[in-house]
This record gives C-alpha cells, structure tokens and sequence, in this order.
C-alpha cells in the first residue's frame, strides 16, 4: 500500500467513526427520551379523550376535547423538533386552521375539532407509546449488553458462581474456567457493542418515521403540490410572455422589412422596362433590406436554443453567445459539460442557454458596462450561473428588465433567481438550476 492511500485512510477513517459515535449518541438520546414523553402524552391524552368524549353529549365536553386536541399539537410539536437530527431533514410543520377574526367563543372551540392534522397529533400522541416501548427496550437491552459485557473482564471476580455447573459457558461446553467464562461474556458484549449503531439506528428510524407519516406527510404532501401548482404557472407565464416577445419583436422588425421589401421589389419591377437605372438602385436597396433582415432574424434567434446547442453543448453554445455580445464578457464554463458524459439534460440545457441570453441581453441594454463576467459551474445537484457587470446597477426582479421572465424560467424548472444591484452597481445575477 502507498504511502498516498496510508494517508488517505488514516485521514477518513476517523471522521467516519466520529459521525458514527455522534449519530449513535443523537438516536439514542432520542430513544431514551421518546418513551417518556410518549408516556406522557399517552397519559394526558387518552384521559383528556375520555373525559371530553363522554361529556360530549353536554356543553362542556367540547371545550375538553378542544383543549385536548391543543395539547395533541404541543406533543407533536416537540416531536418534530426532535426529528430533523434523526431523519436528516428540514424541520416541517403543517398549516393548521386558525379561526376567523372576530369569530366567538364556540366558532374559536371548533376550529381544532374540524381540524384533520389535529386528529392525525391526537392519533400519534396516543399510539406513539407503543412505538416507543418496543425502541425503548430494545435499545436499553443492546445498551446494556455492549457495556456490560464488553467490560465483563473488570468485574467477574465481583459475581458469586453457581456451586454446581449451570454457568453458559459450561452449558456451551467450553468448560469451567474463567478464561472461558470471561472470553464467552467478552465475545457476547463484543457483538453487543458492532451491532449497537445499527440497532439503534433501526429503533430510531422505525419511531422517527412513524412521527413524520403522521406529523408532516401530509403537510410535506401540501407543500409539494404547492411546489408543483407554482412551478406550473412559472412555466406557463414564462412561455407566454417569451412568446409575446417574440411577436412584437417579429411584427416590429423582421415583418415590416419583409413587406417593405416587396414593396421594393414590385416599384423594381414596374421600373424595369421604362427605368433601369432606378430599377437597379431599388434591387440594391431591396438587398440591403434583406441583409438587415437576416441580421434581425439572426438576433431574435438568441433566444431560442441553437443547433450548436445541440450539436455541441452548452460550453460551445455560450462560447458562442458570449461573442456576438457589444461588451467584454469573460466566460469561465465547466468544460466537462460538453463531453458525451457530462452533458446535461436538454431541457435543462435549454433553460441555462434562455438565462444567460437574457441576462446578458439585460446587460447590454440597461447596464451601461464596460466588462462582464459570466461563470457556469456544476456541482454534485445544481448547475449554477452567475453574470457579474460593472454597469450602474439598479436591476430588479419586479422592474422587468427580462428578469422576470428568467425569474419564471428557472422556477418552471425548479431553480432560482437571485439578484444583487445596488445603485451604482456592480450588478450579480445568480441562478441555480437542479440538474
């Protein structure tokens, strides 16, 4: 083994334990402190239950049963405290109803009762015990063979010994001396304490994920569709408003050089037999007409994706954009993004291609700068793009300026856009887009 791989594990390996010892010692802490507070809230809620279901035939077994309901969520609140350092995840909490203003005394009672998250706290609160006992003891009983018999040698001399044999040891037939009682306990404690991460890890998973299927799934099933109904009316806006663009851009350029070039073309031809020499200038202003056409129709094409895009990838691409444009612009892209392996989705290449031509169109519009800096980088899930200018700062989101519209564009896509312009520049456009 090199030297080079010596270094390599010695300097992984105890970064590695540690991250065992500490997610070891955050399950366990869990475990340990699950099964009383599911005792607790077993107790207070399932005699709050009883007491407001049986006078809910009266008045006042209603504002029992809100009041139970209550401290059903203050339970599920702390449990999902507790849940982000297991899981590995974000701390999620459901919307709950909320009663309207200026609503009375019996309408604020009803509102946790119509509630369902409220019932789904009450049905943990009530059954998480249950959960938490079968982690609770499983994980006491591993805790205690790893310490106990790991550490078997330092007190064996302590225990009294059976006069007849009857020890395990002896009943396994490995005889009666203490070497073997010693390294029978020993070897017993050994497995305890191998296996005592995984264990642990399993109770903590079990309890941690009956929680979140009742405490956040469905408000993590909310957020999602949420998620899901914005990304749509981004893309919709976004293809909406690129294609109003593109028709005032084609009406107001392109198509109104096109009809003057028939129009040049027709007076052409009524002058070619009567006046040559004016036919021949109107064909030479016909030509530069459809050379400037050509040259509007070339621009309009930026914002759409190119065949080299394609052909390609998104470096060649934005080599290409960053060239044609009326500023310096220093571009640093991740060469790997154009090799047959690193390439990205098209969809996704498409969109980066749509950001960075907007953004620097936006920046040789409404900047007024010397030099431009555009950097395309990709990390393990994100492809991350930053266009940074000199210019007099200023751009907004809500200003339009086309940041709007690339705004939509990586939210349809499931990016985002931030935007740094004070006034007086510089200018820093950053976008991420999962990839």
């Amino acid at each position: 083994m090199s030297a080079a791989s010596l270094s390599t594990t010695s300097a992984v390996d105890p970064a590695a334990s540690r991250s065992i010892v500490r997610q070891l010692g955050i399950d366990s802490g869990y475990i340990l402190l699950g099964f009383p507070l599911a005792l607790a809230s077993f107790i207070v809620l399932i005699a709050g239950l009883a007491v407001g279901t049986g006078l809910a035939v009266t008045v006042i077994g209603l504002p029992i049963l809100a009041g139970v309901l209550y401290a059903a969520r203050g339970f599920a609140d702390i449990e999902r405290l507790r849940l982000p350092p297991v899981l590995h995840q974000p701390r999620i909490r459901p919307h709950y109803r909320t009663p309207d203003p200026g609503a009375n005394a019996w309408r604020r009672i009803f509102v946790p009762i119509a509630d369902a998250q409220s019932w789904l706290d009450l049905a943990h609160g009530c059954l998480k015990v249950f959960v938490s006992l079968i982690a609770f003891v499983i994980t006491v009983v591993w805790w205690a063979g790893a310490v106990a018999g790991s550490l078997y040698w330092a007190y064996d001399w302590l225990l009294p010994r059976p006069t007849e044999g009857g020890s395990l040891n002896e009943l396994l037939g490995l005889g009666g001396s203490g070497l073997a009682r010693i390294g029978l306990n020993t070897a017993i404690g050994v497995f305890f304490l191998v296996t005592l991460p995984i264990v642990v890890r399993g109770c903590a998973l079990l309890q941690a994920s009956f929680g979140r299927a009742l405490l956040t799934g469905v408000a993590e099933m909310r957020n999602r569709i949420t998620v899901l109904e914005e990304q749509k009316r981004a893309a919709v806006s976004a293809e909406a408003t690129a294609l109003r663009r593109l028709e005032r851009d084609i009406h107001d350029g392109p198509q109104q050089r096109l009809v003057r070039l028939a129009m040049d073309l027709g007076r052409a031809q009524q002058q070619l037999a009567n006046d040559p020499d004016a036919a021949r200038r109107t064909l030479d202003e016909a030509l530069v007409q459809t050379r400037e056409t050509l040259h509007e129709l070339r621009a309009l094409s930026r914002g759409i994706a190119p065949p080299i895009l394609i052909d390609r990838g998104l470096p060649s691409a934005l080599a290409a954009l960053a060239s044609r444009g009326v500023i310096p612009i220093e571009l640093t892209v991740d060469p790997a993004l154009g090799t047959p392996g690193g390439r990205l989705d098209p969809a996704v290449e498409s969109t980066a291609y749509f950001v960075v031509a907007e953004a620097l169109a936006n920046v040789a519009k409404h900047s007024a700068a010397s030099d431009c800096w555009l950097t395309v980088s990709r990390t393990d899930h994100d492809l991350r793009i930053e266009v940074v200018d000199d210019g007099v700062g200023g751009a907004h989101v809500s200003k339009g300026h086309g940041l709007a519209g690339i705004a939509d564009r990586l939210r349809a896509n499931g990016g985002m856009l931030s935007v740094l312009s004070p006034p007086g520049g510089p200018t820093e456009i950053r976008a991420e887009l999962p990839c």
